[in-house]
């Protein structure tokens, strides 16, 4: 049974890129207005699970519930309407339209979806160039907010975010953070998939260490300083 108040239960996830096994019984369960991460490795498997999540990979078993509802044999797009955004490492930015082009494009999948000037307060940067830039012509930072701010206009509440501050100045990576913490007063529900872990610690409420496919270790952000020996065995640092 999920448990009570979660977003998304997972339980036993498997999950294939053609004859390549990469989830082997991937577990997690995600409460109404946490911040999670999933940590590890390169190649361990996080992406692999924000994907088997959406659907977005060639097979999987198991179970994924998202909103109370059994999503393991549901397409993407009725995965993406039960209410979850994916943001995902490529960003996706379609590069011939300008940044305002881009937030109008997705449709509302559900009520709540932000308004354009909620997401101009939000993200200032891509109000001042909201008209005047193509999507490759903003910097790296501003296409991931961009990438970002478009699954906001679409009504998701849980918000899957692969990987946003790779290659991103320190500047830009203290803004996401604190993109991070606003979503969080407005009870969105995040899961991260995070290499930078400096970036991912302050922010979570609870952790998810991945390693070959499964979940090997979890505890709560209050547990941090006792686990700095696992985490240094599993992520070295």
């Amino acid at each position: 049974m999920p448990e009570a108040g979660s977003v998304l239960e997972v339980s036993d996830l498997q999950a294939w890129y053609g004859e390549s096994h990469i989830l082997h019984g991937m577990g997690l369960s995600v409460r109404r207005g946490e911040v999670v991460t999933l940590l590890g490795r390169n190649g361990s498997g996080r992406t692999t699970t924000l994907k088997a999540i959406m659907g977005m990979v060639d097979r999987r078993t198991g179970k994924v519930v998202v909103n109370d509802v059994d999503a393991i044999a549901l397409p993407t797009y009725r995965i993406a309407r039960l209410g979850i955004g994916y943001c995902p490492e490529e960003r996706g930015i379609y590069s011939s339209l300008s940044v305002e082009e881009n937030l109008l494009l997705p449709p509302q999948l559900q009520s709540g979806g932000m308004a354009l000037d909620e997401i101009y307060a939000m993200f200032p940067n891509l109000h001042e160039r909201r008209r005047t830039a193509q999507g490759t012509r903003l910097s790296g930072g501003e296409q991931q907010m961009l990438a970002m701010a478009r699954i906001l206009r679409t009504g998701a509440h849980l918000l899957l975010l692969d990987e946003i501050t790779e290659g991103l100045a320190p500047v830009i990576v203290q803004a996401l953070a604190q993109i991070i913490r606003r979503l969080k007063e407005r009870g969105f529900t995040i899961v991260l998939v995070e290499q930078n872990f400096r970036f991912a610690a302050p922010l979570a409420d609870r952790h998810y260490v991945v390693e070959h496919g499964r979940v090997v270790e979890s505890f709560a952000a209050t547990e941090l300083e006792s686990k700095a020996q696992m985490l240094h065995e599993y992520l070295g640092v």
